[in-house]
């Protein structure tokens, strides 16, 4: 009967320990990233020499987002840099990293930061007259500030603006994706196919977990309890 006892309670704690376990993870709010460059890399107002280094999301507010870049261990900030969202159609489960390509005697400028999983990265904004330099360079358009930015509450309230390769100042959500495209939210949806297909998210409760296993003790416990009688 003891034995019945010790068995039944040693089952309630492990089944107990798998409904919680999954809901538990690391908490990636601020994107934390360690990445290795085997080259100098610029971002905006500094280079980087080849090494390692850690990048974190410090804030995030609507488009606009403060980026810190530490050395390999996170125990020194270099720089603080602005960036914008960009927005893919399709995210990846790896870090992606994107470069403007530069002449072979100067470092590759980096653009844009994605973290695994997410459908936006980070597009970094330049100062604007270094904007102007690498738009006419890279061919492409760059977000750029309207004047240098000291600190990061600067960073929260100064202008931006995209410079094109011609040295036009555009509206940013002109030439960059801000925002989730709109093919992709205008999608139709047809009420059969999601019926189907329809899978929980990661997020979902876990409820339902919870009450199977209740279910589970309890058919357990009248189980072990009958069988206790019966070997009395």
């Amino acid at each position: 009967m003891r034995a019945a006892k010790l068995g039944f309670c040693l089952l309630a704690v492990i089944l107990l320990g798998a409904a919680v376990l999954p809901g538990v993870g690391a908490d990636n709010s601020n994107k934390k990233t360690v990445v290795t460059f085997d080259q100098a890399v610029e971002v905006p107002g500094t280079t980087l020499p080849a090494g390692t280094y850690t990048f974190q999301l410090m804030e995030s507010a609507g488009e606009r987002h403060i980026v810190e870049i530490f050395n390999s261990d996170g125990s020194h900030l270099i720089t603080t840099v602005l960036a914008i969202n960009d927005y893919r159609l399709e995210p990846t489960g790896k870090n992606v990293m994107k470069f403007s390509e530069r002449p072979a005697d100067s470092p590759d400028a980096l653009r844009a930061w994605f973290y695994p999983g997410d459908n936006f990265g980070q597009e970094f904004v330049y100062p604007k007259a270094r904007a102007v330099q690498l738009a006419e360079t890279t061919k492409v358009a760059v977000p750029a500030l309207e004047a240098d930015a000291l600190d990061s509450a600067a960073m929260k309230t100064i202008p931006i603006v995209a410079v094109t390769p011609d040295q036009k100042e555009v509206e940013v959500s002109t030439v960059i994706e801000t925002a989730p495209p709109a093919a992709a939210a205008a999608a139709p949806v047809e009420v059969a196919q999601v019926t189907e297909t329809k899978q929980l998210p990661e997020t979902a409760s876990s409820l339902p977990l919870f009450t199977l296993f209740g279910v589970a003790l309890v058919g357990l416990g009248l189980g072990l309890r009958r069988f206790s009688k019966l070997t009395v």
